[in-house]
């Protein structure tokens, strides 16, 4: 009898992730420049802590800002883009495509910092949904990637709140100033990806928004609506709980 085996997939190397501008209704990403810098510096006044997680930061001047923005944005290990929400047009933070494995359709969405202004905004989630989606739509990667430091319960909720499933925790994975880190792995697969964009695209649907720029129906309650049913609209005055109840689904 033939060992057990994962099924056949299509084995076409995916293209790299060109570094050209992308926009979104919310956030315009555009390739990460030394000229981004300024606008990084004033968005990162005030905000040490959110630095604490990442291997970089906070910088202590304008300068050094700009010298790791400048070594950033030439590596070849990272694809970096800087957001500039539409609502202020002003640059307020960077978020890149990493650990690209083209042959294994393989792509991590990762190194995301926003500054305060632009943290819990619609920008924010669209601009990691227009990563995910160029990744998957428009070049093909099968399996998109998120991990973080374990301890980092923001990162890890957000993971979460997109879609990702939880892999498990890689211990004493890294050192990261000076620290050590275990990382927790998260994951989108092959066919989980459609739900996951869809639910995305139903909450930044401006129809699921308040007067008060409030999101009617959070991103967990779509998924679980479209799951239930594939024409779940956002917009419906039905909540979850009356789709559950006239299902049977308890």
């Amino acid at each position: 009898m033939a060992p057990p085996l994962g099924p056949l997939v299509d084995t076409t190397p995916r293209p790299l992730p060109p570094r050209v501008a992308i926009r979104g209704q919310y956030a315009v990403l555009e390739p990460l420049h030394v000229r981004h810098a300024p606008e990084l510096w004033r968005a990162a006044q005030g905000a040490d802590e959110s630095w604490a997680y990442l291997g970089q930061g906070p910088f202590g001047s304008l300068e050094a800002m700009t010298r790791y923005i400048g070594d950033f944005a030439s590596s070849f290990d990272y694809m970096p883009w800087a957001v500039r929400p539409v609502a202020t047009g002003e640059v307020s933070g960077w978020l890149a495509l990493l650990d690209i494995q083209p042959k294994h359709a393989s792509i991590e969405l990762g190194n995301i910092w926003f500054g305060p202004a632009m943290q819990r905004t619609r920008a924010a989630t669209e601009a990691m949904f227009l990563l995910l989606r160029h990744a998957a739509d428009d070049l093909g990667y099968r399996r998109l990637v998120w991990k973080c430091n374990a301890l980092n319960a923001p990162s890890r909720r957000a993971a979460e709140r997109l879609g990702f499933a939880y892999e498990g925790t890689l211990r004493a994975h890294m050192v990261v100033k000076g620290h050590l880190r275990d990382t927790a792995w998260f994951s989108i697969v092959g066919d989980e990806w459609p739900s996951r964009r869809d639910a995305l695209l139903g909450w930044l649907d401006a129809g699921n928004f308040g007067t008060d720029g409030t999101a009617l129906r959070g991103l967990g309650e779509i998924r679980e609506g479209l799951q239930f049913n594939p024409s779940y609209s956002p917009n419906s005055r039905d909540s979850l709980a009356d789709m559950v109840q006239t299902s049977g689904i308890a």
